[in-house]
């Protein structure tokens, strides 16, 4: 085993082709292995094993800087540079990040995880070397998806105008998650686009794919027939317009070539695109015939789910509506899949808007389907829609745009980490004049919050977690009232019935002793209802009000609810910076007296990988951590 003896990069320096071929089968069968006992990033990793070994072959990091753009594909990055004993730790608590991380190594640069920004990253740090007279390479690795994105976009025109020896690796798969959309995409592989050629493309694009059993195949070997003569026949194009070198399109999985145009590159003292085509899940048969869903794998269970997702149950309730009324479009920025758009798209392909990896642009467009009439879904994780903060507030909300967003991913996320944990858009979004923001507890509270939300003339936000709907109680099914919650009242009876709260009308139990209101926002119901059980055991009694909104609040009812509890604890799954908790707490200080307070939320500071649970102990916002809390205010 070559992988064994693999302690840095410059340990592959002395290998020759042939084990640098072997090496990457072993990483190949190294990555295949951890991923699927730990979960992460399969089907682009494996497509990029091969131009990563040619990179650390020819280049020498950390002196020269690798920067991956999103880094959801430096696995075999991790494994060269010193990380292999520890790979079997990935995404778990405490072990290796799914992403670059600055802590981990010296040969991260930068805890990456969103798309668009190794451009603007690696730019930025070659002319601050340049600046400081540092010599040493700075290469951009980034995907064909990525430059979907704006940001990726306006770091190519600052590159080309600046001049710098900035060296960039598009590794181009036709992919994001799902398959690329978008005209630069199409771009990327068209051999010109004359109007006479079009009139041919098409009619001979349209011919090849009606031949029976062949078709496809055939159209898959035209497609590679035009990107290798479009080199030789036109050699200017948008790269080399911006004043970038262009090479390509290499065969990416060709070692021995792509270390020759390497060698060459680090000579070079102006900008270079290298343009790598490679194939999403390389070496893994599932994942080259299905590279969508081998690109995030979880480890299967042979366990049925007893509940469905939050985000089943909205691409059900989406569906239906849509079935009902033709204004419902739906868009999604390149995660057509993840966020449960896929039943959808396939029921009404006119309707649905992949607008690739530009969040920015998915919140403006979404403001511009509002303006004629129609009614957008715009469905996003909430890490991705602190990107389209600006749009949210200048082109939706200040237009009064009726449209409906989504967040999936909501609160805590397991296993990717630091910058994908959705615990940030409550305190950015509650600001907003125009804006609602919901937060519903069960699969019933989210069909009825989306059909409220369908009623507005203003921009509605909902925000849901990544996981199963809880078990039902009959509160959640309550009539949504703008700025409303629903109570939850817990019984003087036994464990049993303490699961499934009754109509107690009173603030104390029939013992007299005081009871606590536990006050929270949808997503973290479990917990706090298992914090309710907690105390239940330790005689204690709690209700439960899940807020439904997050604004706009019904001041008076929410007053009117809490009045009769003398101590309230705030509970949210969001930054506790700037949340409904601080603002509530507030609120009953000024209106109430004698009351014992508190807020929970996630701290001030960014949460690394791990379980959902492990995530919320660490937070203290676990079940048996809240219930610690409220227990305190008894004394």
């Amino acid at each position: 085993m070559l992988l064994e003896n693999i302690g840095c990069p410059g340990d592959i320096k002395q290998l020759n082709i042939k084990e640098l071929k072997q090496l990457s089968e072993e990483i190949r069968a190294r990555i295949i292995d951890t991923v699927g006992k730990t979960g992460g990033h399969l089907a682009s990793n494996l497509g990029v094993v091969d131009f990563t070994i040619a990179l650390h072959k020819v280049f020498d990091s950390p002196s020269d800087a690798f920067i991956w753009d999103v880094s959801h594909q430096c696995y075999a990055h991790k494994i060269l540079t010193g990380r292999n004993e520890l790979f079997d730790t990935l995404r778990q608590k405490d072990g290796l990040a799914g992403f670059t991380k600055r802590d981990e190594s010296p040969h991260d640069w930068f805890d990456a995880g969103h798309a668009s920004t190794s451009i603007s990253s690696a730019l930025g740090l070659l002319i601050g070397r340049r600046l400081q007279k540092e010599k040493g390479k700075v290469i951009a690795v980034i995907g064909d998806g990525a430059l979907t994105g704006g940001m990726a976009l306006e770091a190519l025109s600052h590159a080309g105008q600046l001049a710098e020896d900035l060296v960039i690796v598009l590794n181009d798969n036709q992919m994001s998650i799902n398959g690329n959309t978008g005209a630069f995409s199409r771009y990327l592989s068209r051999l010109t686009m004359t109007a006479p050629y079009q009139t041919f493309r098409y009619n001979f694009d349209r011919l090849v794919e009606k031949i029976p059993l062949i078709g496809k195949a055939f159209m898959n070997i035209v497609f590679r027939l035009k990107r290798a003569v479009k080199g030789l026949v036109f050699p200017s194009n948008f790269f080399s317009d911006l004043g970038f070198e262009y090479v390509g399109p290499l065969n990416g999985h060709h070692i021995e070539q792509m270390i020759t145009v390497f060698k060459r590159i680090k000579k070079l003292r102006r900008p270079v695109v290298v343009h790598l085509v490679t194939q999403k899940g390389r070496g893994y048969a599932p994942a080259e015939s299905d590279p969508v869903s081998y690109h995030g794998f979880s480890p299967k269970t042979s366990k049925k789910a007893p509940r469905p997702s939050f985000t089943q149950v909205f691409s059900r309730v989406l569906t239906a509506a849509a079935e009902k009324d033709e204004r419902i479009t739906a868009i999604t920025a390149a995660m057509t899949d993840g966020t449960g758009l896929t039943e959808f798209e396939h029921r009404f392909p006119d309707r649905f808007f992949d607008v690739g990896i530009a969040e920015q642009h998915a919140v403006t467009f979404a403001g511009g389907l509002a303006r004629a009439g129609l009614k957008p879904v715009t469905a996003i994780y909430s890490t991705f829609i602190q990107r389209a903060v600006d749009q949210l507030i200048h082109d939706m909300a200040l237009q009064k745009g009726a449209g409906i967003f989504m967040l999936d991913r909501s609160g805590a996320v397991p296993g990717d980490g630091e910058t994908h944990q959705g615990i940030f858009d409550i305190s950015l979004l509650r600001p907003v004049p125009n804006l609602s923001l919901l937060a519903p507890a069960s699969e019933k509270e989210l069909e009825l919050c989306f059909h409220w939300a369908l009623t507005q003339n203003s921009p509605v936000v909902i925000r849901y977690p990544k996981g199963l709907c809880p078990a039902e109680h009959r509160e959640f099914a309550l009539p949504v009232v703008s700025g409303r919650g629903v109570l939850l009242k817990e019984p003087a009876a036994s464990k049993k019935a303490a699961a499934n709260f009754s109509a107690d009308e009173k603030g104390t139990n029939t013992d007299g002793t005081d009871k606590i209101l536990l006050v929270c926002t949808g997503g973290i119901f479990p917990e706090v209802l298992e914090a309710a059980h907690e105390l239940y055991k330790c005689g204690k009694s709690a209700d439960i009000y899940n807020l439904r909104f997050l604004k706009p609040l019904d001041k008076a009812h929410f007053l009117s609810v809490a009045s009769s509890y003398k101590r309230v604890l705030f509970i949210e799954d969001g930054i506790r910076i700037g949340g409904i908790g601080t603002y509530l707490e507030s609120l009953l200080d000024r209106y109430t007296d004698g009351k014992k307070t508190g807020v929970s939320g996630f701290p001030d500071r960014f949460l690394a990988q791990g379980t959902r649970g492990e995530i919320l102990k660490d937070a203290h916002l676990d079940g048996s951590s809240l219930a610690y809390k409220a227990l305190k205010m008894w004394d």
